[in-house]
């Protein structure tokens, strides 16, 4: 089963990402990750990926895709995968459908998990007053990050949506509900995958 993961900065999508992991043995891919580990393993992709980063280029949706289709050949990956900060534009999507569907695997289901942007920002001020914030943690970025995702994901989700495979999951309820939720939606979907957890 091969999931993607939706949601705005700070939505936790990374949290319930690992935790698919650990209970389903469906491995994470961040693209962030699969560049560095391809640089890392000095793949002739990996080699190309290196050099643009290095005159400050972004990496091409071609690119990524080709780094996305190593991955997934992985025996890791036989069982599915969950694709986190990927895709994040429509071409990107498409590309994505067109390569699973050239190894007769598809996007299974799409996770939104849907926050409130007003507390998100409350919290960034909570850390910054806590003194527990990174240099980019602050609101005037968290705004922008937020303003970006909702000019790219808002298409993407009405992309999937019309393929009947979005499930909205209330991202401000505690972890351990979240992933309640997700889990009801992954076996709601797939009767025959069962988490490990007990």
């Amino acid at each position: 089963m091969n999931i993607v993961m939706f949601g705005p900065p700070g939505a936790g999508k990374g949290t319930q990402a690992k935790i698919l992991q650990e209970t389903r043995d469906f491995p994470q891919l961040s693209t962030g990750d699969m560049l560095r580990a391809a640089i890392a393993a000095g793949t002739p992709l990996g080699r190309q990926v290196e050099a643009i980063l290095a005159k400050g280029d972004l990496v091409s949706d071609e690119i990524v895709i080709g780094i996305i289709a190593e991955r997934i050949d992985k025996p890791d990956c036989a069982k599915g995968a969950v694709f986190d900060g990927f895709p994040r534009t429509i071409p990107q999507a498409e590309a994505l459908d067109k390569l699973l569907a050239s190894r007769g695997r598809k996007i299974d289901l799409v996770l939104e998990l849907k926050v409130d942007e007003t507390i998100l920002l409350q919290r960034v001020e909570q850390r910054i007053k806590q003194g527990t914030s990174r240099p980019d943690d602050n609101p005037t970025t968290l705004k922008n990050r937020l303003e970006v995702y909702r000019r790219n994901t808002a298409p993407l989700l009405a992309f999937y949506d019309k393929q009947g495979k979005v499930v909205t999951i209330d991202g401000m309820a505690p972890i351990g509900e979240v992933t309640k939720a997700i889990a009801g939606a992954i076996d709601g979907r797939s009767p025959g995958l069962k988490s490990h957890e007990k």
